[in-house]
Order: C-alpha cells, then sequence, then structure tokens
C-alpha cells in the first residue's frame, strides 16, 4: 500500500468518527501511530481504539457505517464483545477495539498517538494507563519462563502421540515457543532494542535475536516431535551453559520421558 493511501484512510477514518453520533475519541497505534511510522510498509495495518460515549456501547457497536471507503469494503467480523476486524479489497486490514473507556481498562498501548478526545482527556488517560500497563507487561522471568518451555513440550509431545495432533502442535509451536521468546528476551534483555513490541514479545524477535529466531522458524518447519525434540535442544543450548538457575535435571527428565537423545 502506498503512503498515500495509507494517509487517506487515516484521514478517512478520523473524519468518519467526527460525523459519527456517539463517538468522540481516536487513538492510532502501532505502526498507525506517528510515532510507529518508519516501520510501516506494505504490510503495516491500521490498528486503533474508537470510543464511545459512556452508557452507548451496545446501541453504537453494531453499526459501523463510519469507517471509510464503505464500498471497498469486502469484510468486517467481531472479535469478542469490542474487538473488531474490516477488510478492503486491497487487501489493507484494520483491527481495532469500539468501546467505551471503561471497557478498555487493563489494555495496553505502546506507540500511540491520541487524533481525537473529549474535552477532559479521557482518552489521554486511557492511554496514559495503557503505557504504564505495557510497561509493567514488559518484564519477564527467564527462570519461570524457560520451566514452562519444558512442561509444555512434554504436554504437546504426549498428546501428540496420543493422536491429539492439533492440540499437541498448539503446546509445541505456539506455547512452547512464546514462552521461549520471552525467556530468551528476559536472560538476555540487554540485546532488546527499542524495536520491540512492548505488547507482544513475539513482535520483532527475529530484529533483536536473528540467529535464534531463523534456528526457531527453522524447528517449526519440521514435523510435530522433530520439532519439540530441536526446540529441547535449542533451549538447553541458549541457557543451560553458566546458568544455575536452568533446570537440569528436569530438561533430562523430560527427554527421557519421551525417549529423546537430543540435547
Amino acid at each position: 500500500m502506498s503512503a498515500e493511501r495509507f494517509e487517506a484512510l487515516t484521514a478517512g477514518l478520523a473524519n468518519g468518527v467526527r460525523a459519527r453520533d456517539g463517538v468522540f475519541g481516536l487513538v492510532l497505534l502501532g505502526s498507525a501511530s506517528d510515532s510507529g511510522a518508519l516501520r510501516r510498509d506494505e504490510w503495516s495495518d491500521h490498528d486503533f481504539f474508537a470510543l464511545i460515549d459512556p452508557g452507548r456501547g451496545v446501541g453504537v457497536r453494531p453499526d459501523l457505517s463510519w469507517l471509510p471507503d464503505q464500498d471497498r469494503l469486502v469484510l468486517t467480523a467481531r472479535e469478542g464483545e469490542i474487538g473488531f476486524v474490516a477488510v478492503y479489497d486491497d487487501g489493507h486490514v484494520f483491527e481495532f477495539a469500539f468501546s467505551e473507556v471503561d471497557e478498555l481498562a487493563g489494555a495496553m498501548a505502546g506507540d500511540a498517538t491520541v487524533v481525537l478526545d473529549d474535552s477532559v482527556g479521557s482518552v489521554a488517560a486511557l492511554i496514559a494507563n495503557a503505557h504504564a500497563t505495557a510497561a509493567a507487561s514488559d518484564r519477564f522471568d527467564p527462570a519461570n519462563d524457560v520451566r514452562l518451555v519444558l512442561v509444555k513440550l512434554l504436554i504437546g509431545v504426549g498428546r501428540v502421540r496420543r493422536g491429539e495432533r492439533l492440540n499437541g502442535g498448539q503446546f509445541i509451536r505456539t506455547w512452547a515457543v512464546q514462552h521461549l521468546v520471552r525467556a530468551i528476551r528476559g536472560r538476555y534483555a540487554d540485546r532488546s532494542t527499542t524495536l520491540r513490541d512492548v505488547i507482544d514479545p513475539m513482535r520483532r524477535f527475529e530484529t533483536d535475536f536473528p540467529e535464534w529466531g531463523a534456528r526457531i522458524a527453522e524447528l517449526l518447519e519440521r514435523p510435530a516431535e522433530d520439532a519439540a525434540c530441536g526446540l529441547l535442544q535449542l533451549t538447553r543450548e541458549v541457557f543451560e551453559p553458566g546458568w544455575s538457575d536452568f533446570p537440569s535435571r528436569a530438561a533430562d527428565a523430560v527427554a527421557a520421558r519421551l525417549g529423546w537423545r537430543c540435547g
């Protein structure tokens, strides 16, 4: 998508919010924000919060006619009560929360630009709290996360061997990897750059840890149990040498239970 098209959608979005009765606030998030603009590329989406007047969420939410370029929308869908997604005919995606301020209590935000707010700064206060929540979440306990890697691998392989390939694969390819990434970011925090996403530690992991990112990606292309065995081996290589908190006995026990010689 061209920069001109991106900016035109942003302007149309702001105009739509201004014109929609019952909607008073707009926050652009991530690469749609001013501070995230340098990260935009052809795959960048519009992520945002659209804020509804207190008490009007149920009545206002079903109507998405305020989204720009209605004639080019090919689908809209809901993700939960307040989450929405829209796709245009050129493949551009809007992902957004359409909610009252109170419904976003506990939300997290990294890069954010407040485009529209009310007279008392409700949206600015929401984003300040969301920044604080995100900063608190951007801390990891690598000793705990690395233990959870072992647990997810053990359970996942057991499920796969039982015949539950979908669920077992989820344990291996999603949850074990998420904890492995968190453990790496926690143990080697000085190598995480300002490009990281403070909300999702998986985002731009390859930028901060290119070698390990490439290894993990390659392992995930293997069959489930081969991937799991390789992830255990990688986990031991990355953490075990010189780190007294690494649960070596547990790693040995997992490998023995599964009959593995890897790692």
